[in-house]
């Protein structure tokens, strides 16, 4: 989050995330504005508004509940969100759904990942990178050659190492058995850099 909030503010955030986490969805104003004890709608709509433009939420005004918590409010500081499986083989579909948080104490990695994607294959193994691994990614568009990333492939994602040279991009496996993934600058997207890994989070 860009900004810190105030004490009004983090608990209206606290309260629409236990009411998500309770319910499966978003209060409405009225239900945020009564859950909080607010005399009105309108107190409850300033509060989001000023969570809005602290990057907390999205307001989606053209739905009943159409309260969105961004990635930064989801989880509480110690915490992150495992989504999906990443491969580190052949590449495979994305699924986007948070499957659970973990606890990740602030300080474990150097960079501080945005979100934790679990392994599925062998092919990062002499990286120490292994089926099943929780790894930490660090959410950015941008690496530099020899950085391991996510990589979105279409709508595949795929981690290997960055390897840049004049004539494009190429995925590097850590494996022998897999063959290199040459792709030009058009095809390849980014999703995150590595910056470590929690084994056995299961």
């Amino acid at each position: 989050m860009s900004e810190k909030l105030t004490v009004r503010q983090q608990q209206v955030l606290d309260c629409i995330r236990q009411f998500q986490n309770d319910t499966g969805m978003a209060p409405t104003r009225a239900e945020l504005a009564e859950l909080m004890g607010f005399q009105s709608k309108n107190a409850a709509s300033d509060h989001l508004r000023a969570l809005e433009r602290k990057g907390c939420v999205r307001l989606h005004n053209d739905r009943s509940r159409g309260i969105q918590l961004l990635n930064a409010a989801l989880w509480p500081d110690d915490e992150l969100p495992v989504i999906g499986r990443v491969a580190a083989g052949v590449p495979i579909e994305a699924v986007e759904n948070v499957e659970r948080s973990v606890p990740v104490p602030q300080g474990l990695f150097r960079q501080r990942p945005t979100y934790l994607l679990r392994v599925q294959g062998d092919s990062m193994k002499d990286a120490g990178i292994f089926d099943g691994d929780l790894i930490a990614v660090r959410k950015t568009s941008v690496a530099r050659s020899g950085q391991i990333v996510v990589a979105r492939l279409d709508d595949d994602v795929t981690v290997k190492t960055l390897k840049l040279s004049p004539q494009g991009a190429t995925l590097m496996p850590a494996n022998e058995d897999y063959t290199p993934i040459r792709v030009s600058p058009d095809q390849l997207v980014i999703e995150g850099v590595f910056v470590g890994l929690i084994r056995d989070a299961v």
